[in-house]
């Protein structure tokens, strides 16, 4: 017997009102999600400017010797962290030695050579002094022997000498006036030969000089054959090795700075009329599963990355396709991220820059 009491089909209307208040659920749902997103567009998204083209960069070394010569030590491994002067390859110094050596003796001798000119330029004065002396005395017999002359002179005319003496007198005069003559003479050639002392002073001092430039410069060679390294970082792309010959600028290794990274962020120049320098940037490194850090705006570089490029484009042939272009920014790491060592070079970033942390007074940096 069937039970006609209860009724296993729900009504059309039942599950109509069941499925409005279904509706209304996600209606409602979808209105707090969209006044939420809302919300956040107003307060903060659209006051952020973020971009995936970012990657950190450093300013790497390329470490190669200055002079060429042979490897004899490698004193790092790759990889290994450095500090600024630590020795990193050392070359076979022999050939410098002799260098430096032989620059050395040359200055020596070319000393002695200058210390013998000096003593003959006072042993010429002493000589200058000693013919100017004899000046003096040759001009006080002159003067004598002119006063005596005169003297006999007047007495012949009296007839109280005899004319023998006004002759003696005479001659005395022009040996005194010869005296007179050569001391000046000797006067002229001790000036003369301090003259040319003095010329041979100079030129030996101008040779002493250059010989003092080439000692200095055989010492930095000799120098240059211990590399060490510039800066604080570590040791890359190591590919040099022991008995190798190398010559001046050839690659031995890379030196990538730990604590002197920055970040590259390639923006498009749509984006760049909002970036202000000194504005705070959310930096998210995908290396590190997504670590956030907060960095700042530095600059803004002179040009987009399609000017440096190898082959530029050229606009001006052909069918023009308008491409929105990159400019990169740069951004500091704040140094309590590079303190850890786990930012890398070369690492992908994403970087978002608040608008809002503008500084005052502010220029955007399309405008500097």
């Amino acid at each position: 017997m069937r039970d006609h009491t209860t009724n296993p089909n729900p009504s059309p209307k039942n599950s109509n009102q069941k499925r409005k208040k279904i509706y209304t659920i996600i209606g409602i749902i979808i209105a707090l999600i969209l006044v939420f997103l809302g919300l956040r567009w107003l307060t903060e998204w659209r006051y952020l400017v973020t971009t995936d083209d970012a990657y950190v960069q450093g300013d790497i070394a390329a470490i190669a010797p200055k002079v060429s010569g042979y490897i004899e030590e490698v004193s790092v491994l790759a990889n290994q962290p450095v500090t600024k002067g630590d020795v990193l390859f050392r070359l076979d110094d022999g050939d410098y030695k002799i260098a430096y050596n032989q620059a050395v003796s040359k200055l020596e001798t070319q000393s002695r050579t200058l210390a013998r000119i000096e003593a003959q330029i006072k042993a010429a004065h002493t000589s200058l002094d000693e013919a100017s002396a004899q000046k003096d005395a040759a001009t006080a017999v002159e003067t004598n022997a002119k006063i005596t002359l005169k003297r006999a002179t007047e007495l012949v005319r009296d007839r109280y000498v005899a004319q023998s003496q006004v002759d003696n007198a005479k001659s005395a005069l022009d040996q005194a006036v010869a005296n007179v003559t050569r001391a000046d003479a000797q006067i002229a050639s001790a000036e003369a030969n301090i003259s040319v002392l003095e010329a041979q002073l100079r030129e030996t001092a101008s040779q002493t000089r250059d010989l003092e430039l080439m000692r200095d410069k055989a010492l930095r060679d000799l120098n240059f054959t211990v590399i060490r390294a510039p800066f604080d970082g570590v040791v890359g792309n190591l590919s040099a090795k022991k008995g190798d010959f190398v010559t001046n600028g050839q690659r031995l290794a890379a030196l990538v700075p730990l604590h002197q990274l920055y970040i590259d962020a390639n923006y498009k120049e749509t984006q760049l009329a909002s970036i202000y320098g000194g504005e705070s940037v959310r930096i998210s490194v995908d290396g590190l599963n997504g670590e956030t850090f907060e960095g700042k705006v530095l600059s803004l570089a002179p040009a987009s990355g399609a000017v440096f490029s190898l082959l530029p484009p050229q606009n001006a042939t052909g069918n023009f396709t308008k491409v929105v272009q990159r400019v990169p920014v740069r951004i500091a790491i704040p140094e309590s991220a590079l303190a850890t060592g786990r930012i890398k070079a070369g690492m992908s970033v994403v970087v978002t820059i608040d608008t809002r942390t503008k500084p005052a007074g502010a220029k955007p940096l399309s405008q500097k």
